[in-house]
């Protein structure tokens, strides 16, 4: 399966969960490598990521990933995500990036699939998601975590984004300086 085959190759993080959704589907919420840590030891664990897909959200069949979501620090690292992942990408995936550096949600295409691109510097994905979708805490009631990744899935059916179609290579040119923000000790 896809993705007991990323958790042998250390390609998931900060795992929040990864179980089957039924129907043949899996789903995953956590971290997501994009750039591996450099190997640390002779048994080939690596150190942590050099960089990643946080707050990833994930739905697949046994070889396809049919939802992708999550936040990247630089629009530059969906490079490094295609290459990684893009050979298992459902034609017919939904995709939602949440990134750092952009100023303005647009559409791309990028590894054969549309994704939606939507800056975000600070937030959860997961709640960001959920009101892109316009979901409610309601439709997830009695719900079990990887059945509520379903459900985001089903929403896609009515989602129609009305941002701006670009080329990624146009996207690539409108990132700016914003970094992430990031809280101290409370």
């Amino acid at each position: 399966m896809l993705l007991d085959r990323y958790e042998s190759n250390q390609g998931f993080y900060n795992v929040n969960f990864k179980e089957a959704a039924g129907g043949g589907l899996y789903a995953y919420r956590g971290d997501l490598v994009v750039v591996d840590g450099e190997i640390a030891d002779a048994q080939g664990r690596r150190k942590p990521p050099v960089a990643g897909l946080l707050g990833g959200v994930l739905l697949a069949d046994a070889d396809r990933i049919k939802l992708l979501a999550g936040s990247l620090d630089d629009l530059a690292l969906i490079q490094p995500l295609l290459e990684k992942y893009q050979a298992d990408f459902a034609p017919d995936m939904k995709a939602v990036l949440y990134v750092v550096n952009i100023s303005k949600p647009m559409v791309t295409e990028a590894g054969g699939v549309k994704v939606v691109l939507i800056p975000m510097t600070d937030g959860m994905v997961w709640n960001e998601l959920m009101d892109e979708l316009a979901l409610e805490k309601s439709d997830f009631k009695g719900q079990g975590s990887a059945e509520k990744v379903v459900t985001v899935f089903g929403a896609f059916a009515d989602y129609a984004p009305k941002y701006e179609v670009v080329s990624l290579e146009e996207a690539m040119g409108r990132v700016n300086q914003a970094k992430r923000a990031s809280r101290g000790p409370v």
